[in-house]
């Protein structure tokens, strides 16, 4: 009779672990991503539209701290740097004319590097900028191409 017993248990686990072991239906799968695709489909567009915002807030405050930086500059030596010292003058002194005086020995920026724009390009620097501007300081946008509309438009540092 024990063996009869051992026997009948052995058969209830089986078949309860067989009866758990069971997956999701195809239809039940199908369901879940036609839901997902749904609500990719909703949301997507907003989070897209978000990213570009973004990155044009970001850019908006790269140029500020870039043009605290040409001030500062700009305070220790009285000239901003040429267009050919560039924005490298910030993290670097500049050893073409003319070579500032008092430039700053930790430098104008933290860290080493020049920051690049949201879009993976350089920022754009021009002394003596246009309309008697001390300098001109931009971002070409999202089309790295002069002029542009909405999320492509030219970012510059005087427009704030």
């Amino acid at each position: 009779m024990s063996k009869l017993n051992s026997f009948q248990q052995n058969e209830s686990t089986t078949s309860s672990y067989t009866r758990s072991q069971r997956g999701f239906t195809l239809i039940e799968v199908l369901v879940v991503v036609v839901i997902m695709g749904m609500l990719i489909g909703l949301i997507g567009p907003n989070v897209l539209g978000q990213v570009d915002r973004a990155r044009v807030t970001t850019a908006k405050a790269d140029l500020a701290t870039l043009a605290q930086a040409l001030d500062m500059y700009k305070l220790d030596n009285h000239f901003y740097p040429t267009t050919d010292q560039g924005l490298e003058a910030l993290v670097s002194k500049p050893q073409a004319s003319p070579v500032p005086k008092n430039w700053n020995s930790q430098g104008y920026l933290k860290g080493s590097e020049l920051p690049l724009d949201p879009w993976e390009g350089e920022y754009i620097y021009l002394s003596p900028g246009e309309d008697s501007k001390p300098y001109e300081l931009m971002s070409m946008g999202a089309d790295a191409r002069p002029g542009g509309d909405e999320y492509a438009a030219d970012i510059s540092a005087w427009d704030r």
